[in-house]
């Protein structure tokens, strides 16, 4: 709103109006107003939610070591993080532009997906149904990729490469903004692919089917980045702090995608107006820094599905965007690997029991980890975990003696941001590395 109305003073020659036409000083200033946001806001948030009792209840010790000081922690603090990124985006971001109103959609619609899911679980711990918020994510992904296949707006300049002389290689973008297929895809020379490439089988119908493998993996995208964002959110700061990380290396990979002179040096497509999703992922990083003040260990407030939900829907969509949706497995490491964990976590012990049974062997409930998400395996000991599934009444459990001492809460968390930094530059090193 008011990028509008400094563009429109701008014709009266009023001074300083025409600095609102630069991204880099609308960007910085949307990081500094979501920090101020987040650390005002926040605080009279807490308060406002231990009046009215929106607490965490105390964990059992045996699922977190550290649960009787959490308890009566407010949660569905997520809700500072989405007005500490819509209140700035709102009022500095360019409203007419496609990719940003599919940001502030996907904040909305998952924040308050995420709100539906923790206020229920003042009444039911157990929150909404799995089956109602997968739906939830699914809508937002499907609605996000038949956007972009639709919208006159969703335009690329492709990048060629040709070679002069067999020695210089000179990449130039053509000079029309296209729809296309093509996404950037990491180790790889030219550095793109074309989904009508893929379903070329289909024959003459290949870019429609292109366009239907596109959604369909927009959704699958949205659905699993949440999910590694709500699985990652288990220790105070963890979540937070990774995602500041992967919002600042998908701010510098939308910034040099807007560009054309950066997107010509990196060989990359070029996605004229993608230099608005630098404000909003500016106002994003600024509200995880802004909301690490009230939830770095030990934590005031916990985020809650609200925000974990909306974290990784927003960084699924943004990297759709940009058309960087496949270097989210480096990016997003940390998510993955948690998920993973998960997955191998419930499907390992019974493929082991199906073996067993199939050799005739004593049948035993074998762990690949400790506890999952995977951050939990470094704070329990193996006691805890028996001392757990003795309660379940299973028996004949193995468990991996690794790692063989535990860390402090805050040790692995700091660890894990480590990590998600050093994959961060990984994947925007990727962009040179062909």
């Amino acid at each position: 709103m008011l990028y509008y109305l400094f563009r429109f003073l701008e014709q009266y020659q009023i001074p300083g109006s025409h600095m609102w036409q630069y991204i880099s000083f609308r960007s910085l200033l949307t990081l500094i107003l979501s920090l101020l946001i987040s650390a005002w806001f926040g605080e009279r948030f807490i308060k406002y939610m231990k009046r009215h009792n929106f607490k965490e209840a105390a964990r059992d010790e045996i699922i977190d070591p550290f649960g009787e000081k959490k308890k009566n922690v407010p949660s569905m603090g997520g809700i500072i993080i989405i007005v500490s990124i819509l209140v700035p985006v709102l009022l500095l971001g360019r409203m007419r532009n496609i990719y940003l109103l599919l940001m502030i959609v996907t904040t909305m619609w998952l924040g308050f997906l995420g709100f539906l899911d923790d206020y229920k679980k003042r009444k039911n711990k157990e929150g909404l149904k799995g089956k109602y918020k997968i739906v939830g994510q699914v809508s937002i992904g499907l609605i996000v990729g038949l956007v972009l296949w639709a919208s006159p707006d969703a335009k690329i300049n492709e990048n060629i490469s040709t070679e002069r002389q067999g020695i210089e290689t000179v990449v130039t973008h053509k000079s029309e903004s296209v729809k296309s297929l093509k996404t950037t895809i990491p180790f790889v020379k030219n550095h793109n692919l074309d989904y009508s490439n893929i379903m070329g089988f289909c024959g003459k119908y290949k870019n429609a089917a292109g366009w239907v493998l596109f959604v369909l993996l927009t959704i699958f995208i949205v659905t699993a980045v949440s999910n590694g964002a709500n699985l990652n959110d288990g220790m105070d700061g963890m979540c937070a702090g990774n995602a500041a990380i992967i919002g600042v290396a998908l701010g510098i990979l939308a910034y040099v995608s807007s560009h054309i002179e950066y997107a010509s040096y990196l060989n990359i497509m070029y996605i004229p107006g993608s230099q608005e999703l630098v404000v909003f992922l500016c106002a994003f990083i600024g509200a995880m820094i802004g909301f690490l003040w009230y939830n770095a260990y030990p934590a005031q407030v916990f985020m809650g599905d609200t925000g974990s939900l909306t974290i990784g829907g927003i960084i699924g969509v943004c990297a759709v965007i940009i058309h960087k949706e496949l270097m989210l497995p480096i990016l997003c490491g940390i998510f993955f690997v948690e998920s993973v964990s998960v997955i191998m976590q419930a499907y390992v012990p019974r493929m082991y029991k199906s073996y067993c049974k199939l050799r005739h062997k004593p049948v035993r409930t074998v762990r690949p980890f400790r506890a999952t998400p995977l951050h939990d395996t470094f704070r329990k000991t193996n006691m805890q975990v028996l001392r757990t599934m003795a309660r379940y009444k299973v028996d004949g459990i193995w468990l991996y003696n690794w790692p063989q001492r535990l860390f402090h809460e805050s040790k692995i968390t700091v660890r894990f941001w480590i990590t998600t930094i050093i994959l961060a530059a990984l994947a925007i090193i990727t962009l040179k590395i062909r």
